[in-house]
Order: C-alpha cells, then sequence, then structure tokens
C-alpha cells in the first residue's frame, strides 16, 4: 500500500486520457451536493492534537444535532481501526451504495467484461429481402446511442437489404420486467435518477443515463411564439405537450418540463424570454424498450429500408433458431465505470445488479442480482449479517450499512486484480474535469486534499456520505467513511471535506 501515491498519479493520468470518450453535459448524478454559498468549512479546534479530538470536534457541529454521523477510519495497509464514531451503527448509505455494487460487478463480472446487443432474423434473406421477422434483442447495454443503431441499419445496407416481409420486434427478455427496484419514489420515476432498467435501452448522450429523452426548450423569435422543443434522439414515441410562452427579452424564465406519469407525455409550462438560455432535462421515458425499438425503425427508414405487408412493431421474444444479421459489444466494465461512478449514474447501478443476477443464477432480477452482491461481500470479509441490500445505486432509504463495514469493504479490495480500474473510476477531488474529479470536482481543491481525496459521494433525502481513500502527509494511506444521516439543516458536505482535509494534513 505504500505504492498508491505513485498509484494514484497512474490513476489520474489513465482518467484524464478516458475524458475525451465522455462530453461535456449535464450534471448526471444526485450525489453532487453543493455547499451553498458562503458556508464555511468547519474546522477541528486549534487545541486538538489527536486524530480522535480533531473529528471529534468537527462532529460537534451543530448542523449534526439530531442526527447520526457514522465515521470509521482505518490504516490502509493493515486494516487496522484507528478512529470509529458509531461506526457499528447501520446506516443509509445513498450512492455510497455504488461501492458495493461496483465492487462486486468487478470481480464477478470482470473489468474486461461487455455487454452486447444483437439483430436478428426468423426468416431467410432472399436478393434484398428479408422474409421474416426482424428482432432488436437487448442483453443489458445502458451504453447503447443512436449511433449504434445507425450502424445496425447501415450493416444490413451493406448486406443488400433493402426491405423486410415481417415485423420489426423488439426483445428484452435478458432480465425480467420489474422496471423499478422496490423502494424507488413515485416522484422520482420521471427523471433520469429514476429511470426505468431494461434489457433493451437506448442513451441520449455519452453520460449514458439509459432510458432518457434529452428535452431542450428555446425560445421563440418574438413574444407570444411558442418556444421551440427538440428532443434527443429523435422519436414520435414521446408526445411533447407544450404549453410555455415567449416572452419579452428580459423577462425572468421560469420553465418546466414533466412526464406525466404512466404515460410518455412530456408536458412543458411556463416562460422563456427572447435570447433567454435554453431549458433541458434530462426525462425517464415509460418503458424504455419502446424507444430502442422506435429509433431502430428510424434508423432503417434512414437507410432505405422499409417493410412491407402489414410489418409493424412489438415486443417478443427471439426464437432459439434465429440467425444473428448483425451485433455490437459495449466499452468494457473498466471505462464504463468512469461515468458510472464518476457521474453516480443510478441506472449502471441496477443494471449491474441484474447482470450479476443473470450470469451467475441465470435470471436476470434485483432479488437474484442482490443475493450474488450478498455472497460475494461475505468473501470480501463483510458483516452481511448487518447489511441490508435493497438496490444497487443507493436510492433506496432501507439500504442499511454501517462506516465499519464500509471501510472493511474498501480495505480488502485493494489486493484484487481489478482494484486500480475500480479506484480510477472514484471520484478525485479538486480535479475540474467532470470525467475525472466527478461529484467531487468542485470539492476539497486547495490544500492536501486537492487530487488526493478518492472517494464515492452520496446524497438523498437527509442523507450524505463520502467513503474512500486518502494519503496522510507523513505518506499514511487511509481508508475513510463519513455517513450523516437525519440531518435538517444543510449542508453538511463541508463537515465531509473538513474530516477528509484531518485525515490528508495528519502526522502518525
Amino acid at each position: 500500500m505504500k505504492q498508491r501515491s505513485i498509484l494514484k498519479r497512474a490513476f489520474l493520468a489513465m482518467a484524464i486520457a478516458l475524458i475525451a470518450l465522455f462530453p461535456v453535459a449535464h450534471e448526471g448524478s444526485l450525489s453532487s451536493t453543493a455547499a451553498a454559498s458562503g458556508d464555511t468549512t468547519p474546522e477541528a479546534s486549534i487545541v486538538s492534537t489527536t486524530l480522535d479530538q480533531k473529528i471529534d470536534a468537527i462532529l460537534k457541529d451543530p448542523k449534526l444535532q439530531g442526527g447520526i454521523t457514522g465515521v470509521s477510519v482505518r490504516k490502509a495497509d493493515t486494516g487496522e481501526k484507528i478512529y470509529s464514531n458509531f461506526g457499528d451503527i447501520r446506516l443509509r448509505p445513498a450512492s455510497n451504495m455504488k461501492l458495493l455494487t461496483g465492487s462486486t460487478a468487478m470481480d464477478i463480472l470482470g473489468p474486461d467484461y461487455q455487454f452486447s446487443t444483437e439483430v436478428l432474423t426468423d426468416g431467410e434473406v432472399k436478393g434484398k429481402m428479408i422474409h421474416g421477422n426482424l428482432y432488436l434483442k437487448g442483453k443489458g447495454d445502458p451504453t447503447l446511442m443512436k449511433n449504434d443503431l445507425d450502424q445496425f441499419a447501415k450493416d444490413l445496407k451493406a448486406k443488400g437489404i433493402e426491405k423486410i416481409n415481417g415485423n420489426l420486434i423488439a426483445d428484452d427478455s435478458w432480465y425480467d420486467d420489474d422496471r423499478y427496484s422496490q423502494d424507488l419514489n413515485w416522484s422520482d420515476e420521471h427523471n433520469y435518477v429514476g429511470a426505468q432498467v431494461s434489457a433493451l435501452t437506448l442513451s441520449p448522450n455519452e453520460d449514458y443515463d439509459a432510458g432518457t429523452v434529452i428535452v431542450e426548450v428555446n425560445a421563440g423569435s418574438k413574444a407570444g411564439d411558442l418556444p421551440k422543443v427538440t428532443l434527443t434522439p429523435e422519436t414520435n414515441y414521446v408526445e411533447i405537450v407544450n404549453r410555455a410562452t415567449t416572452v419579452a427579452k428580459g423577462e425572468a424564465k421560469s420553465i418546466s418540463i414533466a412526464r406525466e406519469h404512466g404515460t410518455n407525455r412530456i408536458i412543458i409550462e411556463g416562460k422563456i424570454p427572447v435570447e433567454g438560455t435554453r431549458s433541458q432535462s434530462w426525462s425517464a421515458v415509460w418503458e424504455p424498450t419502446g424507444l430502442a425499438l422506435d429509433v431502430f425503425k428510424k434508423s432503417l427508414a434512414e437507410q432505405g429500408i422499409e417493410f412491407v405487408g402489414n410489418g409493424g412493431m412489438e415486443t417478443g421474444i427471439t426464437p432459439g433458431n434465429a440467425t444473428v444479421l448483425v451485433s455490437k459489444k459495449s466499452m468494457p466494465l473498466n471505462e464504463l465505470f468512469i461515468p458510472f461512478m464518476k457521474l453516480s449514474n443510478n441506472g449502471h447501478a441496477e443494471t449491474l445488479v441484474k447482470e450479476m443476477g443473470k450470469v451467475q443464477r441465470g435470471e436476470g432480477s434485483w432479488s437474484a442480482g442482490l443475493a450474488v452482491m450478498k455472497e460475494k461481500l461475505k468473501q470480501f470479509g463483510v458483516n452481511t449479517d448487518t447489511v441490508v441490500l435493497r438496490d444497487g445505486s443507493g436510492m433506496s432509504h432501507k439500504n442499511l450499512v454501517s462506516a465499519d463495514e464500509l471501510t472493511k469493504l474498501l480495505y480488502s479490495v485493494q489486493g484484487k486484480s481489478w482494484f486500480p480500474a475500480f479506484e480510477a473510476s472514484l471520484p478525485i477531488a479538486g480535479v475540474p474535469d467532470r470525467m475525472v474529479g466527478g461529484t467531487l470536482r468542485n470539492r476539497m481543491g486547495s490544500g492536501l486534499t486537492a487530487g488526493n481525496v478518492t472517494a464515492k459521494t452520496g446524497s438523498i433525502t437527509g442523507v450524505s456520505t463520502l467513503s474512500g481513500y486518502v494519503t496522510a502527509k507523513d505518506g499514511t494511506e487511509l481508508v475513510f467513511s463519513i455517513m450523516i444521516n437525519n440531518y435538517i439543516t444543510g449542508p453538511v458536505t463541508p463537515i465531509e471535506d473538513a474530516i477528509a482535509k484531518v485525515l490528508a494534513e495528519y502526522e502518525f
């Protein structure tokens, strides 16, 4: 573990090299809770000398009164616990749950694992026509995009195919048909953080928020005009109900974009001034399989491939004797982990749970995947009798794990062959690039914490967490977990940052 400082520089260089793969777009996570303007970072008392005294002084912050804060710190080379405050108390982890999901997925699936998508037919290709149905079969890839479907269509055209005498069928049977994890809040279902999980899904851009469309609203040419609305990807699968109005230049903007529950009607209301800034929203669709199907049909049409007879679109299961015409594999898991962990992508976490269940137990479900996770966590030395797993992302308020068990996990996985890729996927404090700094890019950007704290953030209502790795001033490598639960006065991220600062500046 004494080599971590050298390795960390190597990981940072590797992460920076991957930036080009993931262009800047929107905030991809609920896990980035920014400190309010003017809020000062709490400091340990200047008379404190021991590590215990310094952290204890920070934990006296009035914002923590009435809640509970679990803190655990271990030496990274031995696993020795050197500080614990309510470290054995089970708390809600929020997106720190992704540390459990990510580590088990890396071990079970492996860093080179790839998802696949196939286009098949149950008929015959004669001349320029397929006599039979065309199937688009998804196997969980959350990175599938419109350009991939375009490539499928181009590949079919290159085979000489111009007509299909059959139906276009979407096959999402690789996973079960439960679209939501069991505790997802109803109010989150229209938002990208609560998008439905399907084995056949589509992402609008390289943040890979699968099962969503980007809705962009721009002002009309003059006051009174309807605002201009565009969708990415372009699709007829959703219905835009534009009730918004363009108002005079300089007036206040007040645009809302919300999907009507249980439908694909996206309602746009409010006002946008002439020459005003655009409004953008990542809206989760209802039944994402249908979105992929609709966009694929558009891709086929763009290549001049048409359906003859009564060919329509539907969902179904590909026959076992169907012939694969074209296929695609996703980026390997070690690359997917960059947007997954840096941006705290909930959909990726839930997909990984189902994929682990599919690979290990032949069942792409939350129940199978969570059971597999629990078995693997036990092998990592986690006391699974004290852990409650309800989803893979941390959106559930019923997930429970203690800070001591999180640091135990983070200590034990350091010896795994895949650990360098796992650690490189974690946000790095103070590094401004989204695909390097991730949800820590605007935190701890000065002093000994900058570029040093490598950790996963987490945030749901009343919960803020931070767990990962940091090097102390004298070179001692540390593993830490901070879990703040049941706070009502925020923000509390400055408290987490202050503890991380103490660890970074401490000399043992």
